[in-house]
């Protein structure tokens, strides 16, 4: 989150108007809703973990162990069991 003096982006009578519910303090103020994206889709983070997720789960399917999967993709024994009985098909 970056900060943004108001002074330089707002009219002089906006800054009145909030100034009458706050004022020197730090204001959020949130995106609307139809700019929020999922976590990662910009990143690509969210396609490579459904991609391991997948590879996990084919794994499971064709018989490697819950442990040997931990092991494997250095998660805990309880992270693997989420993702193999998960019926997310991503």
């Amino acid at each position: 989150m970056k900060y943004t003096n108001a002074n330089k982006v707002l009219p002089e009578k906006l800054i009145l108007e909030i100034q009458k519910y706050i004022q020197g303090e730090t204001l959020y103020i949130p995106k609307q809703q139809s700019e929020y994206r999922e976590w990662g889709s910009s990143s690509g983070g969210r396609q490579q973990l459904d991609c391991r997720n997948a590879k996990i789960r084919s794994s499971f399917i064709e018989g490697r162990s819950i442990p040997q999967l931990a092991e494997e993709y250095y998660l805990s024994l309880e992270t693997i069991k989420k993702i193999v009985y998960s019926h997310k098909k991503h």
